[in-house]
């Protein structure tokens, strides 16, 4: 059975490097867990690096952190729907808003369950995700801030996620200017303004965020130490707190090409054979235990950089082996690193066991 393998030792030691930096900067700052899709044991083990405020877009996982440890603050990271206002307000201590209409349910529901609910507004920034816009800001404000059993926590926007808008300094800046401006107009203090997320990180290390920007949302950044500008690794940081590990379950010397009418496979897909290529050419081919229920292949790379991924089923993943130095058998295991989508595949699917190192 294939298994995703999380190393305790390098994500505390991601944690501790980011930790240092923002606690340097007077930064607050959490967690967004929502690549571990709400695994118990993966959520265990960043509640026991100290973490005290997390961040998810679902619901069911804000859910299982409180019920590991209550005093852990909650946020939820998307618009919330009309649907789950009453658990939005049981589960989420705050949560990112976009929706005056949306926002009067909070008040509502807060006021039933005796709560005070917190928000963030969300502004568009030219991602072109959630955010109100910039003009409509103050109007925004000026509707939403008296409403009973609900605290503004912050402002905050999203950048990189949908369109690649990236987090410049003058964006960053933008964002802070909107803080003065409500917070002179009407008289109150904003305490957070949210505009770091793992793209925001290298930023920070640079000193060109605006001091003004003083909360970060951080979660690839923590579980692969990118450096989202570069798409290096970013100094001091491990990429590979994640690794897949498959096992062969079968070993054999085959063509290189399919013989017989080609149709499309199961993911849609139509074979084309190379009219160039000698038709008689083999190769070591190792089958592995996992394969599209599981994982996108693109988003995997061999720690045997000599292994060649050749394509996915349904189940199952083949390789090509014939350049290897290690002689493979079957019920060996082959190792992968992942990217940021690759494991959230594998930690979203129920066929691969979790385990810690």
């Amino acid at each position: 059975m294939a298994f995703l393998k999380l190393y305790r030792k390098k994500l505390i030691e991601n944690y501790t490097f980011l930790d240092t930096i923002f606690s340097e900067r007077k930064i607050q700052w959490g967690v967004v867990t929502k690549l571990l899709c709400g695994n118990t044991i993966y959520l265990k083990e960043v509640i026991d690096l100290g973490v005290m405020e997390m961040h998810d877009s679902r619901i069911s996982n804000l859910k299982k952190i409180k019920k590991l440890n209550p005093n852990i603050q909650t946020v939820y990271i998307k618009p919330p729907s009309r649907l789950n206002i009453e658990k939005i307000v049981k589960y989420a201590d705050v949560s990112f808003n976009t929706e005056i209409y949306t926002i009067k349910l909070l008040s509502e529901e807060a006021k039933k369950q005796n709560k005070v609910h917190k928000i963030i507004i969300m502004i568009e920034m030219g991602d072109l995700r959630e955010g109100v816009l910039g003009e409509e800001l103050m109007s925004f404000y000026e509707q939403v801030f008296s409403l009973p059993n609900i605290e503004i926590r912050g402002i905050g926007t999203n950048l990189n996620c949908l369109s690649g808008v990236m987090p410049t300094q003058d964006k960053l800046i933008q964002l802070s200017l909107y803080k003065q401006l409500i917070e002179a107009k009407f008289n109150v203090k904003i305490p957070w303004v949210s505009g770091g997320t793992s793209v925001a990180v290298p930023l920070m290390l640079k000193n060109a965020r605006p001091m003004a920007v003083n909360h970060f949302r951080v979660g690839e950044a923590l579980f692969f130490g990118k450096d989202l500008f570069t798409g290096e690794t970013m100094e001091g940081m491990h990429n590979d707190v994640f690794k897949l590990y498959a096992e062969i379950i079968e070993i054999t010397e085959k063509p290189n090409n399919p013989t017989g009418e080609l149709g499309e496979n199961v993911a849609g897909h139509t074979y084309e054979v190379n009219d160039d290529v000698d038709l008689s050419e083999t190769s070591l081919r190792a089958i592995l235990d996992f394969g599209l229920l599981d994982m996108q292949p693109q988003y995997l790379a061999p720690t045997d950089e000599s292994i060649t991924i050749i394509d996915s089923s349904s189940d199952m993943t083949v390789i090509d082996i014939s350049n290897s130095k290690n002689k493979y058998k079957v019920g060996d295991l082959v190792s992968f690193d992942l990217q940021y989508m690759g494991a959230l595949y594998l930690l979203n699917s129920d066929y691969i066991e979790k385990r810690v190192e």
